[in-house]
């Protein structure tokens, strides 16, 4: 391991982590954080070996990353049979008919929340429109009352803290792990009451459905519901907010998009290529392993940096453009197994929303893009990101012309 002289802790690199990408990736591939004890793999090969294979790197690190936040084990943490079942009974409810019942949800829930700053022109596409829609839209899906949609992302964020900090204090812990409880203690009389009369949302699809013959627990449809809730509303807004940010920052781009739909698609592939919400994915080394001459101890952590595999040369031409016809991308594929990019993961524990999120982010961006004519940065917007296992706008504040 080569001494890089910085630290992936630090605050230079939470301020632009992109400008480090190349010097890991050249200087050290497999780069060691002491304070955490964890190895962060940079390089395109190497990430995707370790996301496809099993047996060599397991998600046991979520027994303590993921689980005490979800209540129970959580998709990603399960194999074989059980895997195969429960993620069947996800993906089922997230594709097909299901699908294309989600996407009036998810017009009628953009309709609503877009309305009231149509007229005046202006709007934070995070806070005002994104963050709000992602919620909205997964309360819908799940069959919970949207009327307790501020309450439920708080205790979302402190779920989503938790899995995705790092570094915990004792204060910030004991926080995140009471939203999972208060959040818990929410959704069990829901469980409850659609055990007695299911309809057809989500939770009532996991409350009656069996796993080698017998009904899943309170505790396993409580994990799978926050494991939902965590992973459709985390990436959304910030996937939305970033596509919007590279087409006004390439505005050929963004005239070619408009004038020609089919393009979107890519526009969305490339942003997920090229800034990936999902910045980490964690896993733990199952046995001693090599990557670039530097052994891997069995046991420990291993972050695969997202992010700086999609800018690995070795996998795309001129990885730092944001460009929506690079031939490399493979937009048709860029939502399924086959994907090119990293950022919804691959191999066996790959996101299970994949069809879901593209549905969401195409409709809205369809939808919104005709809306915001002449859309541009508001005066004196200053852009800033935040985050190092997740990562997206704190804000994104729009001026468009104003629809009478």
């Amino acid at each position: 391991m080569a001494d890089t002289g910085f630290s992936v802790l630090s605050e230079d690199f939470a301020a632009a982590p992109s400008r480090y990408f190349a010097q890991l990736r050249e200087q050290a591939p497999v780069h060691y954080e002491p304070v955490i004890d964890s190895y962060f793999l940079s390089r395109y090969e190497d990430v995707k070996r370790v996301l496809t294979d099993h047996e060599a790197f397991t998600t046991e690190t979520l027994q303590v990353r993921a689980e005490p936040v979800m209540r129970g084990p959580v998709l990603a943490q399960m194999t074989g049979a059980e895997h195969t079942a429960k993620r069947r009974i996800v993906v089922r409810a997230f594709t097909g008919p299901a699908l294309q019942d989600q996407i009036r949800v998810i017009r009628a829930n953009a309709t609503a929340l877009v309305a009231p700053f149509l007229a005046r022109g202006r709007m934070d596409l995070v806070n005002d429109f994104g963050k709000p829609f992602a919620i909205h839209v997964t309360l819908d899906v799940l069959g919970l009352d949207r009327r307790d949609w501020q309450q439920v992302a708080v205790w979302h964020s402190g779920v989503a803290e938790f899995i995705t900090s790092l570094t915990l204090t004792p204060e910030r812990r004991r926080h995140c792990i009471d939203c999972a409880e208060q959040l818990e203690a929410y959704l069990l009389p829901v469980i409850e009451q659609r055990r007695r009369s299911p309809g057809d949302d989500l939770i009532s699809k996991l409350c009656t459905a069996e796993f080698d013959g017998i009904a899943m627990s309170d505790r396993d449809v409580t994990a799978l519901i926050i494991n939902v809730l965590a992973a459709s509303a985390e990436p959304a807004d910030k996937t939305l907010a970033l596509l919007f940010k590279h087409l006004i920052d390439h505005p050929e781009q963004m005239a070619q998009v408009r004038r020609d739909p089919d393009l979107l698609a890519a526009a969305i592939a490339e942003t997920l290529r090229y800034t990936p919400p999902v910045q980490l994915i964690p896993r733990q080394a199952g046995k001693e392993s090599v990557f670039a001459g530097t052994t891997v101890p069995a046991g420990a952590t291993v972050f695969c940096m997202i992010g700086a595999a999609n800018r690995d040369p070795d996998a795309f031409t001129a990885p730092d453009t944001f460009d929506i016809h690079r031939p490399d991308l493979g937009t048709a594929r860029s939502f399924t197994a086959a994907a090119q990019h990293l950022s919804f993961g691959t191999g066996l524990h790959q996101c299970v929303g994949t069809a879901f999120a593209r549905a969401e982010i195409e409709t809205v961006a369809a939808m919104l893009l005709p809306l915001l004519d002449q859309v541009r940065y508001s005066p004196g917007f200053r852009y800033h990101e935040a985050g190092l296992y997740t990562r997206g706008p704190l804000a994104l504040s729009l001026d468009f012309t104003p629809v009478r």
